[in-house]
């Protein structure tokens, strides 16, 4: 966040930064996630999204869950490289086709304005499928309260589970090669992000956001 304060202009803008001002450092953002306490912080974020949702009147939503990777501020203990030193919470993870020590922020977003919806932060080995459940509940909350309401449920394989299908009227998610093998009537999605499946399922699945739509075909 520091690093982006320095470089975003949207973000210096809400911030009001004035242009050759600089960004907050990491103490004072700590502070002041300190001082308003978790629970606080969080209710004031729900009630700018739900009022953002108003905003744009929407009504019907397309949700997109999203995994990102955080680094930890921490080294590997030196008794078990598993967890950190310095922070103990934090895990060793997989990232891309490489493990590191990190966090996890998983997200709820709407496809159509990237808006995110929920949230939530777990250690890096921890699986997607654990709190997808969590943030998606926490999501529907957040649609009721602004009058809208879950329209599509669209998430990567590897959030492919029985429970987070049911938990949506509509769920758009391709299944893995281990799951149904041989049915080419389900949306599976192969390692260059080209789709193959049924039509609307593949048009559905490009509402993902952008940054990984972009080497879809």
């Amino acid at each position: 966040m520091t690093k982006l304060l320095d470089a975003d202009s949207r973000l210096r803008k809400l911030c009001l930064l004035k242009p050759q001002e600089k960004g907050y450092p990491r103490s004072v953002l700590s502070r002041f996630t300190r001082k308003v306490g978790q629970d606080k912080l969080n209710s004031i974020i729900e009630d700018k999204v739900i009022k953002l949702l108003k905003g744009n009147r929407s009504k019907q939503i397309d949700i997109v869950l999203n995994a990102s990777f955080i680094k930890a501020w921490s080294t590997r203990h030196p008794t078990n490289s598993q967890i950190g030193y310095s922070d103990p919470e934090a895990r060793v993870g997989r990232t891309g086709r490489s493990y590191a020590l990190d966090y996890i922020v998983h997200l709820s977003i709407d496809s159509k304005t990237m808006l995110p919806l929920s949230c939530l932060f777990a250690s890096a080995n921890d699986n997607e499928k654990k709190h997808s459940l969590v943030i998606l509940e926490k999501a529907k909350q957040v649609l009721k309260s602004s009058g809208a309401r879950l329209r599509s449920l669209i998430a990567d394989s590897q959030y492919s589970d029985g429970k987070i299908r049911a938990a949506a009227e509509k769920a758009v998610i391709p299944y893995p090669a281990n799951q149904k093998p041989g049915d080419r009537n389900v949306l599976r999605v192969d390692k260059k992000f080209r789709t193959y499946g049924p039509e609307d399922q593949k048009k559905e699945y490009h509402k993902r956001p952008p940054v990984e739509a972009v080497n879809s075909s």
